[in-house]
């Protein structure tokens, strides 16, 4: 039996590493070795019902590339900001050219402001409305709403198995001050991919809107997933570092592949 995995295509913040117009220590390494380039968060899930990537930012085209895809049918989408939705129209151009018709899932309200910032896209996808929840093979794929801070709000979404071997992840790449009702989905995980901007930002609270480590750390304590992967990171976090964390969680890397079983 093949093992359902979360590949991790891209663990970046909304603006990547290496900054254009940085030349800290990790920008710089960045553009060298290589170990701290990092593209705009997404993840893909591989099933034996085929594939399902989560967001698709602008570096979508380098990332199929990269993996040697040529086609793609399937895509879920936390939230509509830039750096989660940019490679919708190049998606989208790609099926015109292939003679096929993509299929975005997101809750609806994110659906609809893909409709007003991207009106022709529905030319060559599909929009499905999964507030309710949807399958995914022998998955089940529920959104819930978070705060995102300054930001307003995203979606994060809990993946449960429902098996012999039940497994249940969640991924939350947008968020922070997460209330009661917005943790519950987070108890009971065998993975949590959740991110952190930064090891600890300094900015004025009320400008951010991404948990930093040691907030996360903190919400870990009260949720205790079995594993964490702390991804959609910025410049301000250097993959070679360890920073102290717990055995149970560790910093993503680019094309880290997560068996979940």
């Amino acid at each position: 039996m093949v093992t359902d995995t979360l590949t991790l295509w891209g663990t970046g913040d909304s603006m990547g590493v290496p900054r254009v117009y940085c030349s800290c220590g990790v920008c710089t390494e960045a553009r060298t070795s290589g170990t701290n380039r990092r593209f705009r968060s997404s993840a893909l899930l591989h099933t034996s019902v085929g594939k399902l990537l989560i967001d698709c930012g602008p570096e979508w085209r380098t990332q199929m590339e990269h993996y040697g895809l040529r086609t793609f049918e399937h895509v879920l989408i936390t939230h509509a900001h830039f750096d989660h939705i940019a490679g919708l129209p190049e998606w989208a151009d790609a099926c015109r050219y292939s003679h096929m018709k993509g299929h975005v899932y997101a809750p609806a309200d994110v659906l609809t402001q893909l409709r007003t910032m991207f009106p022709w896209l529905e030319n060559q996808l599909n929009y499905h409305d999964c507030s309710s929840g949807m399958p995914w093979g022998e998955w089940v794929i529920r959104p819930w709403k978070v705060c995102h801070g300054k930001n307003g709000f995203s979606y994060a979404y809990r993946f449960d198995k429902h098996t012999d071997q039940p497994y249940r992840f969640a991924y939350c790449s947008d968020a922070i001050h997460l209330n009661a009702e917005e943790k519950a989905p987070l108890f009971g995980l065998q993975l949590l991919i959740i991110g952190t901007n930064f090891y600890k930002e300094e900015s004025a609270i009320h400008t951010r809107s991404v948990y930093d480590m040691t907030e996360a750390l903190d919400l870990l304590q009260e949720t205790k997933p079995r594993q964490t992967v702390f991804t959609h990171m910025s410049h301000g976090v250097d993959v070679q570092q360890h920073y102290g964390l717990p055995v149970s969680v560790v910093l993503a890397r680019t094309g880290m592949v997560l068996e979940l079983e």
